[in-house]
C-alpha cells in the first residue's frame, strides 16, 4: 500500500481530508502511517489479512481499564480488500531510537514506569488458548528459530539445539510458569519515550501469558545487537527482583531470542526484507557466545 492509496481509505473511513501523510519504517506485518488532518495526527494501520486487527481492538479495549498510556480506536474497518485501524496518535519515539540520548536516571524511571504497566496488566482477565503451557510457548520460539535458521543458510541451527540441552536444567521452573498476562513485545521498539519519559505503548497486536522476563530479554538481546549499552536491563531487573532460578531463566530467553534474532535475517516481510550480511552474522554469533558465557557462569555459580 503506497501514501496515495492510505489517503483515499483514510478520507473514506473518516470523512476527513488529509493534510500529510507518512509511511512509517516500524512494521513488518503492517502497513503503517502517520496522518495529520483537521489539526490533529492519527495512526492508520492497515493489513491484507482478514480481521487482522479484531484481536488488537480487543486488547486495547480491556487493557483500557488498567490506565495505562496505550492508544484509542477511532475507526475499525475494511477497504479495497485492507483490514484498517484509525488510532489516537501519541507524541513520542521508540526508545531504541532514542536510547542513547537517555540519562541514567531516565532509563531507571523508564524502568520502573514499565515493571509497574507490567504489573497492572497481569491482573487483566485474559484466559488462555486450551492446552496451553509456557513449555509450549518455548517450543514454538524455538522451531520457529530452528526452521527459519535451517531456511537462510546465515547461521548454524545446532545453536538452537543446544539451548534445547540448557533447557532441559530449569524444566521444572518452565513447568510451573503460570499464564499471566504481560505485554511481550515492549522492547526496543513499540515503547515510546518523549523529552525523556515514557509517552505510551503501541502496536499491541498480542498479549504474552507466562514468564515476565521474556520481554526483558527481548529487550536486552534487542540492545546488544544495536550495540547499545545494557544499563535500562539492570534497572528492569532491579525492579522486578528475581531470585537465582529466575535470572538463569532470564540468560535461556536471551539465548532464544538471540536464535530467533537470528533466524528472521535474510526474510521478506510485506515489502521489506531483513538484511543480512558478514558482520550482522558475526555480531549475533559473538551475542550469543557472550550469553553462552553467561550460562556459565550461572550454572557454576548454583552449583557451589
Amino acid at each position: 500500500m503506497d501514501c496515495k492509496e492510505a489517503t483515499l481509505l483514510f478520507e473514506y473511513s473518516t470523512k476527513m481530508d488529509v493534510v500529510e501523510i507518512k509511511r512509517c519504517s516500524v512494521g513488518i506485518a503492517n502497513y503503517v502511517f502517520i496522518v495529520s488532518a483537521a489539526n490533529e495526527k492519527f495512526i492508520l494501520r492497515c493489513s491484507e489479512n482478514e480481521d487482522a486487527y479484531k484481536d488488537t481492538v480487543f486488547l486495547l479495549n480491556r487493557l483500557s481499564a488498567c490506565e495505562i498510556p496505550i492508544p484509542e480506536v477511532l475507526w475499525e474497518g475494511k477497504y479495497n480488500g485492507y483490514s484498517y485501524l484509525v488510532l489516537s496518535y501519541i507524541m513520542g519515539d521508540d526508545i531504541g531510537n532514542v536510547y542513547g540520548k537517555l540519562k541514567d536516571n531516565e532509563k531507571k524511571q523508564i524502568a520502573g514506569e514499565v515493571v509497574e504497566i507490567q504489573r497492572k496488566v497481569s491482573g487483566v482477565d485474559i484466559q488462555p488458548d486450551a492446552g496451553w503451557t509456557w513449555n509450549c510457548c518455548i517450543d514454538e520460539l524455538l522451531d520457529r528459530a530452528e526452521e527459519r535458521i535451517s531456511g537462510n543458510h546465515s547461521f548454524d541451527s545446532d545453536k538452537v539445539k543446544k539451548i534445547r540441552k540448557l533447557r532441559q536444567e530449569l524444566q521444572e521452573y518452565l513447568n510451573q510458569v503460570p499464564p499471566t498476562p504481560y505485554l511481550d513485545d515492549i522492547s526496543t521498539k513499540n515503547l515510546l519515550i518523549y523529552d525523556g519519559k515514557l509517552s505510551g505503548i503501541i502496536d499491541i497486536d498480542w498479549i504474552g501469558l507466562g514468564d515476565v522476563l521474556t520481554f526483558v530479554a527481548l529487550t536486552r538481546v534487542a540492545l546488544l545487537n544495536m550495540g547499545l549499552d545494557t544499563g535500562y536491563i539492570d534497572y528492569l531487573l532491579d525492579e522486578i527482583h528475581p531470585d537465582k532460578t529466575e535470572y538463569k531463566a532470564f540468560v535461556l530467553y536471551c539465548l532464544i531470542y538471540c536464535v530467533d534474532f537470528m533466524g528472521e535475517r535474510g526474510m521478506q516481510f510485506l515489502d521489506k526484507r531483513i538484511p543480512v550480511d558478514e558482520s550482522i552474522i558475526r555480531r549475533l554469533n559473538d551475542i550469543f557466545d557472550l550469553l553462552m558465557e553467561e550460562w556459565n557462569k550461572c550454572c557454576g555459580y548454583f552449583s557451589e
